[in-house]
């Protein structure tokens, strides 16, 4: 069996719950023996031995060195590049402390993403008042910023279930400010990478449907953005052969048929589809940002303070997110 190129796991915020459901999935994984990729953690070696002492598992690895990746025959197991991270105790508060650490990780993984060496990568939860500061939305523009190469305008957040994904026009910024940010470009560009990613890595021409901005798709405003911008959109995408159907009420949406007719949909903003959506499927979902000649994928969910350290977490998600790779290699 020919050894694909490697995946790369990006550790993410150490005050997390990552390393101990990457340790439950990874030790699974190993168990079922269907893997045929290598596996690169990107964080620190110390960091992972006293976490996982602390929650009595355990986690085999081999240390490589980041210089000689490129020029090593890696094999079929899990190997570590070690960043160096100084902490007193296991789990600790979240705190600015980690920024420049996962900061450094990042910077690693996506060397390798940029050189060709990696075509995916993952990353951990990871506070975003402490990590961004600001300067970002979310992690999905951060990664999609520091690409060299870029397949689309602007980096589409794609949170997939391969019964239903759903993909907001616009991210993490406030609802007063979203009906400026939303225009005829970013939802053409959100469709046609939703549209490519599906035929691309499933061999589906997927059925997209498009939510409206305001509650029944009707405003009293003189300024009506469904008649404006999405139902616009929507016509230059049917003309380019792309099967993309609404506005769609959001209130009404999301019934059972609706979901077994569609793919993907696309809402306006934040919460308007990820809350339905993980009222149906809870976190049996994996972020995506697509936009990148390469997959960055998150689990769907934070660092989840209030487990830290208890062994209880689900795993759903991440779980999710290898079930995927397994469906596109």
């Amino acid at each position: 069996m020919k050894i694909k190129k490697p995946l790369l796991i990006v550790l993410g915020e150490p005050n997390s719950i990552f390393i101990e459901i990457l340790s439950k999935v990874l030790n699974k994984i190993a168990l079922k023996k269907k893997k045929n990729y290598p596996i690169i953690l990107i964080g620190s070696k110390k960091l992972i031995l006293s976490q996982l002492k602390s929650l009595k598992k355990k986690l085999s690895f081999e240390i490589i060195n980041e210089i000689n990746i490129n020029n090593t025959k890696l094999k079929n197991k899990i190997y570590l590049i070690d960043i160096n991270y100084n902490f007193k105790k296991p789990f600790e508060k979240i705190s600015f402390k980690s920024q420049n650490y996962i900061s450094r990780c990042f910077k690693v993984g996506l060397n390798y993403l940029n050189s060709g060496a990696s075509d995916i990568i993952i990353n951990g939860p990871i506070s975003k008042k402490h990590f961004l500061k600001n300067k970002y939305p979310g992690v999905t523009e951060y990664i999609f910023n520091r690409s060299i190469k870029k397949l689309s305008k602007k980096p589409v957040m794609l949170i997939f279930n391969k019964k239903l994904s759903v993909s907001p026009v616009t991210t993490h910024i406030p609802l007063k400010d979203v009906n400026k940010k939303i225009s005829k470009d970013s939802i053409i560009n959100n469709v046609e990478a939703i549209n490519s990613f599906y035929k691309e890595n499933l061999n589906i021409k997927p059925k997209i449907a498009l939510l409206g901005l305001n509650p029944h798709c009707e405003t009293k405003s003189k300024y009506n953005e469904e008649i404006k911008i999405i139902i616009p959109s929507i016509k230059k995408l049917r003309k380019k052969k792309i099967n993309v159907s609404g506005p769609f009420s959001a209130d009404t949406f999301f019934i059972k048929k609706n979901i077994s007719t569609y793919n993907s949909v696309i809402g306006m903003y934040h919460d308007q589809i990820l809350t339905p959506f993980k009222t149906i499927f809870g976190f049996k979902a994996s972020n995506i940002t697509l936009g990148l000649p390469f997959l960055r994928l998150s689990v769907d969910h934070g660092p989840n303070e209030a487990m830290l350290g208890k062994n209880k977490s689900s795993t759903n998600s991440l779980e999710n997110i290898f079930n995927f790779i397994d469906l596109i290699r």
